[in-house]
């Protein structure tokens, strides 16, 4: 996802001490962990939630463009459009320019890959939301690299520059961009060759203070920005996994990222998996059901699934419908589309796409008390015109943190399961 943010310790010590695990027949990635958009005292961060909004707008706008450019924009959903860029306020341009460690902990999940031979080390943000890798390059002129490590082409037996570039543009103004590569990718013990990515020599200040390195996709080719295969999908090509899958458990702790197969030792019971339009190069289900206490509030719908985004977004009018069936409720903000529903009695939340309800927690659902004892939370779904269309929403970890996903590109399916 491209958002700014910093790990907690356990993630920083990935690139040192975490290795693979080789389960059954696949392999187990640590994930560094993520907390909530919440300040220490468990009120709701509103300048984060306003950056991660732009941020996510901006990256699936770039997506759309992508999208258009590789297929045409004939694929679209209804109602969906290329937005303006959207931008940050003032305020929040500065703060994203300064180093907040020890605020910032919150926005990714993080683990560790390899990159040309020699492998040169990277800590990567994996997103299910974008289908582009990129790492910061030794010729990277932005002093946001500075902390970075950083890929020297001269070192790799194996790279190759190819032609092309890469950019993507950021609410406070910057971009990340950089020319185009392959080379051989290794993520725990799955490695592949010639692997397009870009090594980038402008690195947003997005960035600045924030301990990963970069990002892997694994979306679908359709909105790659370097109209490329993402990483999965060349190691499905040459067999470097068994199977065509990867599992997430995103969680407070043992988050996973599993390659070739799924963990069983994470789940309970049998994988529900729903067919994907495939056509969007999304993680895109039909046919879903939005309940509160129960009973459907919201019908037939489309959600991408992404792993990039911290909360859920829908559109402003199903959402307020959303927030209707739930007694207390109200508008927080207007301009972000958050709302506020009482503490003390939380809403019981649940997604379904045909088959099993799955449930939200009571603490994933709360972003955190609109102020200190005020006794009103802020809901994880926000009412927000992603440019996505009229009838798709966004569903993010606040979601995925419930439930077990299995993301399959031999069935090109989504599959959820209860957390064992």
């Amino acid at each position: 996802m491209f958002c700014k943010a910093t790990l907690l310790t356990v993630a920083l010590g990935l690139m040192a001490s975490a290795t693979p695990i080789t389960t059954k027949q696949g392999v187990s990635i640590p994930l560094g962990k993520r907390s909530t958009l919440q300040n220490e005292d468990g009120t709701f961060n509103y300048d984060k939630a306003v950056i991660q909004t732009v941020n996510t707008i901006n990256k699936h706008r770039a997506n759309l463009i992508n999208l258009e450019k590789n297929v045409g924009a004939h694929v679209f959903k209804a109602g969906a459009f290329i937005k303006d860029l959207v931008t940050l306020p003032a305020h929040l341009i500065k703060r994203q320019a300064e180093s907040l460690t020890d605020e910032e902990d919150d926005l990714e999940w993080a683990g560790t890959i390899s990159i040309g031979t020699p492998g040169q080390n990277f800590l990567i943000d994996f997103d299910t939301g974008s289908s582009d890798l990129w790492v910061p390059s030794s010729s990277c002129t932005s002093s946001t690299c500075r902390s970075k490590s950083k890929y020297t082409a001269s070192k790799s037996s194996t790279g190759a520059k190819k032609s092309g570039s890469f950019s993507i543009q950021y609410g406070d103004g910057s971009t990340v961009s950089g020319p185009v590569y392959t080379d051989t990718v290794a993520v725990a013990g799955v490695s592949v060759t010639k692997q397009s990515f870009s090594p980038v020599t402008t690195l947003s200040s997005s960035f600045s203070g924030d301990p990963i390195d970069g990002i892997l996709g694994l979306a679908y080719p359709a909105i790659s920005n370097l109209n490329a295969n993402p990483y999965f999908n060349t190691a499905i090509e040459q067999g470097a996994v068994k199977e065509g899958v990867f599992g997430f458990k995103l969680a407070s702790t043992g988050s996973e990222l599993y390659l070739g197969g799924t963990n069983d030792e994470l789940y309970s019971g049998s994988i529900e998996y729903h067919d994907i339009d495939t056509s969007t190069g999304f993680w895109q289900l039909t046919g879903a059901k939005a309940l509160v206490g129960g009973k459907a509030v919201v019908s037939n719908f489309e959600t991408i699934i992404d792993s990039g985004t911290t909360i859920m977004y829908g559109p402003p009018a199903a959402v307020k419908t959303f927030y209707k069936a739930i007694s207390g409720s109200a508008v927080y903000d207007s301009d972000q589309g958050y709302y506020s529903y009482p503490c003390d009695s939380p809403p019981t939340v649940a997604f379904s796409w045909g088959g099993k309800q799955w449930t939200i927690s009571a603490d994933n659902f709360s972003l955190g008390e609109t102020s200190s004892g005020s006794g009103k939370c802020v809901g994880a779904l926000a009412g927000q015109d992603i440019g996505l269309g009229s009838n798709v929403w966004l569903l993010g970890d606040s979601f995925m943190k419930n439930v077990y996903t299995a993301f399959s590109f031999d069935q090109d399916a989504v599959g959820f399961a209860a957390l064992a």
